[in-house]
């Protein structure tokens, strides 16, 4: 009796147990519940710039080293380290009275020389001196003057100036050092850093292809494109700039060509020696795929994305990519005009799981978070 009591109530809960699975939810996720909502672009056929992302380095725009120009003790330091400075702006006054004494004896003796020939020349016409004195009396003046030139421009140098506009950073030396014109004695530096520049260089091998695909007609010119700059944190820069130099020559060391952008920075936001990453236009083709590059995904098999059907389910797709478009990939093979990829919510998404499919909107990464409401 009581083993029958038991069979029944086993097969009770097995019949439980199937009448749950039968429950609406599907394959997307618990009993009950609502597919996960995922963010999808419609792939197109468009017309893309493409891009090129190269490593560079912040470069000022002009450097300039303060030195002494006249032997002598430092005897104050005029300026805050790490400040903004104009050009002629006093920096270091060195000790003047040496230079003082030099300039007072020049004009001094550049006095009695014009005398001496301001005498001479009425004597002349009178017989009373010979033109050799005369021409003498000339060649002392005119010695006389520049000595005082040479002995006003070491008592100028006494006051070290600034030889350029911008931020100068620590002073070399204090004040009873002494300095020397001889050694050219490095006191500070100042570096303009409005605007920057940013050096960097292109595989010699992809500027080569890149004319190959303009002259056949593959891809065609990129004007009035916008050079942009990404940070070490990854974060654009908000200001774009422009490409001022290209090397005519590939280095036989590395096979790549030098490159120079100039960028504005107004806010002294780029620091000389930085890392970054610099984005510019290279060509512009026609009739292309691209995706978002968060899309894309990888494994060791190579490159794939996530693809949402009509039904609303999920499959992988392997890709092929091809270059840059801004922060899109160009997709060379496996997508096609209409699918549907997966831009957000890629780790809620299983293979053969159910999704709601909601248009993604790029805007709204950018936006930043509403703030938390404060608990009461």
């Amino acid at each position: 009796m009581k083993r029958n009591i038991l069979c029944a109530a086993l097969i009770s809960s097995l019949l439980a147990g199937c009448g749950a699975d039968k429950k609406p939810g599907g394959p997307g996720g618990a009993a009950g519940m609502p597919p996960t909502e995922v963010d999808v672009i419609t792939v197109q056929a468009t017309s893309a710039t493409i891009t090129q992302e190269l490593p560079g380095r912040l470069q000022a725009y002009r450097t300039a080293q303060v030195r002494a120009r006249v032997d002598g003790i430092i005897e104050k330091r005029l300026f805050t380290e790490g400040s903004d400075v104009k050009a002629g702006a006093a920096l270091f006054r060195i000790d003047p009275r040496n230079y003082q004494a030099a300039y007072d004896a020049a004009k001094a003796d550049l006095d009695v020389a014009r005398l001496t020939l301001e005498r001479y020349r009425p004597l002349l016409d009178i017989k009373a001196v010979s033109k050799q004195e005369v021409d003498l009396a000339e060649a002392r003046f005119k010695q006389a003057e520049a000595a005082l030139t040479r002995a006003r421009v070491d008592l100028e140098n006494t006051t070290v100036p600034a030889p350029i506009s911008g931020r100068i950073g620590r002073a070399m030396l204090t004040e009873g050092a002494l300095v020397g014109r001889g050694e050219a004695t490095l006191l500070a530096t100042i570096e303009q850093l409005d605007p920057v520049y940013v050096n960097f260089t292109q595989p010699g091998i992809d500027v080569l292809r890149i004319r190959n695909d303009l002259k056949t007609g593959k891809l065609k010119e990129a004007e009035g494109a916008k050079v942009e700059l990404v940070l070490e944190n990854g974060s654009p820069y908000p200001l774009s700039g422009k490409l001022i130099f290209s090397d005519l020559a590939v280095d036989p060391a590395t096979g790549s060509v030098s490159l120079r952008a100039l960028f504005p920075n107004p806010e002294r936001e780029l620091l000389p020696g930085t890392f970054v990453r610099i984005r510019f236009p290279e060509a512009v083709a026609d009739g292309v795929l691209r995706v978002p590059q968060r899309a894309i995904q990888s494994n060791p098999q190579g490159r794939y994305v996530l693809l949402v059907d009509a039904e609303g389910k999920v499959s992988v797709r392997p890709v092929k990519t091809g270059a840059m478009s801004g922060a899109d990939f160009v997709i060379t093979e496996g997508l096609k005009e209409g699918e549907r990829v997966i831009v957000n919510g890629l780790q809620k998404a299983r293979p053969g799981s159910l999704v709601k499919a909601v248009p993604w909107d790029p805007r709204a990464a950018l936006l930043p978070a509403s703030p938390a409401t404060p608990k009461k």
